[in-house]
């Protein structure tokens, strides 16, 4: 049977997979596992909970707080915010769990429930299926005064907001940001961040409908931006997704600036401030060679993990690293936060241009991003990607092909039915010329 939860959380087309009944299930039995600890010193768990503005995350809010309420837990709702401030206010005001209800960078039909520890910490594979397997499970319910209270909180933007004042290291005055909240959960704030900061704002994709959040705008759509900054002369553009924890930037000419040129603007600049732990930037295999070369020059190592944010922050939480992300703009401060903070990300850029009087597109410089190829093979065997001899001897080969000068890369997609062959090279028809030989290989040996 697969796993009820995914990499981030439950998600699905809502109100066909995501229903108001399994969000009220799994509010009871995440009550209980998550609550175990407070009810047995005889205290009431407490729970936060938060959303993105999309329609369907009012009834799922409402079945969240309804089940965590029935089942004896204070609710704390905090209403629309980003998924980092859902975490940092768990940690902020001693809750034993948070809850967030968003599809992150998903269209609007969808929708997700994800869960935080105490501390704001994303959960571990065996709680999230500890959680799983309670849904059915009988319960005894308490009654009187035992029933949780549920208070409206609307204070957890402001407190989101101080924090994220006292994480930069320096003001913003005399930068022009433009910023492009995807019509999400960032909406309101990320410019009010900003203009606290002493950035003049000016906004797109501010302006949430319930039905509107990624169509068009955001990290994933960033036409809009580029136009935007180009044409109200922006220093600088900053695009998050649906639940704001993610940011990609754009340059004064529309150019993007990518999450594997941010981590190397910001592991540079916590570098030069030793905060930049061991000064190790933790990143994904499908972070560019381009970035693990540049940090090399800077005297910066690079840790690789698998690919999604919670296996980067597993690392980090294991070796207290302070900077890690992915190509994707999922940027992790650890100092400052527990899980990937668009927002904060772009305070840091922000910040760092201020500070050094440079432009993002010369601090962008810091990396040269080499050409690179992504083909995802379908009606493959993905099971046999690793041990098939034919499919690693053709790696082995276009490796000493590269000589250095690019890189090979072969995974079996943790989410699809495909084999992603990645390659990288010093131009792009080179990367393009070896994937497609690895490409014919995969399908010639690994073919369903």
């Amino acid at each position: 049977m697969a796993r009820l939860f995914g990499t981030d959380g439950v998600r699905g087309l809502a109100n066909v997979d995501i229903t108001a009944e399994l969000a009220m299930q799994l509010a009871v039995s995440a009550a209980h596992v998550l609550g175990a600890e407070a009810r047995a010193a005889g205290r009431k768990p407490k729970a936060v909970v938060g959303r993105d503005p999309r329609a369907s995350g009012e009834f799922l809010a409402a079945a969240v707080v309804a089940g965590l309420a029935s089942a004896g837990v204070d609710v704390h709702n905090v209403g629309v915010l980003p998924t980092p401030a859902v975490a940092f206010l768990t940690a902020d005001m001693d809750a034993h769990f948070g809850v967030m209800l968003s599809a992150s960078h998903n269209a609007m039909p969808d929708n997700g429930i994800k869960f935080f520890a105490a501390g704001g910490h994303k959960l571990p594979d065996a709680v999230e299926d500890e959680i799983a397997a309670g849904l059915e499970r009988e319960w005894e319910r308490p009654t009187g005064a035992q029933v949780g209270r549920i208070h409206q909180n609307r204070a957890g933007q402001a407190r989101y907001v101080a924090h994220l004042l006292e994480s930069i290291p320096n003001r913003l005055d005399g930068l022009t940001v433009v910023i492009d909240g995807a019509h999400g959960a960032a909406s309101s704030v990320s410019p009010e961040v900003f203009r606290l900061a002493g950035a003049e704002v000016i906004e797109i994709g501010t302006e949430p409908d319930g039905l509107n959040i990624n169509d068009g705008y955001g990290s994933t759509h960033l036409g809009h931006l580029k136009d935007a900054v180009v044409a109200k002369g922006g220093d600088i553009g900053i695009a998050h997704d649906g639940d704001a924890d993610r940011c990609l930037a754009v340059d004064a000419e529309g150019n993007e600036i990518d999450g594997d040129q941010i981590m190397g603007i910001l592991a540079v600049d916590m570098k030069a401030r030793g905060v930049l732990h061991e000064n190790t930037l933790v990143a994904t295999v499908m972070s560019n060679l381009g970035l693990i070369q540049a940090m090399e020059r800077e005297g910066i190592s690079v840790k690789q993990t698998g690919v999604g944010d919670r296996y980067v922050l597993e690392e980090m939480r294991k070796s207290s690293h302070t900077l890690g992300g992915e190509q994707s703009g999922h940027v992790i401060l650890l100092e400052h936060g527990t899980t990937g903070d668009g927002v904060l990300t772009g305070l840091m850029l922000a910040a760092r241009m201020k500070a050094t009087g440079k432009t993002i597109a010369e601090l962008g410089t810091v990396m040269t991003r080499l050409p690179q190829v992504l083909i995802n093979v379908k009606g493959v065997d993905k099971a046999r990607v690793e041990t098939d001899e034919g499919v690693q001897e053709a790696v082995a080969a276009a490796g000493q092909e590269l000589d250095g000068s690019g890189r090979v890369l072969l995974r079996k997609s943790g989410t699809e039915p495909v084999v992603r062959v990645m390659v990288e090279a010093a131009t792009a028809d080179h990367a393009q010329a070896v994937a497609e030989r690895l490409v014919t290989v995969v399908k010639d040996r690994l073919t369903l």
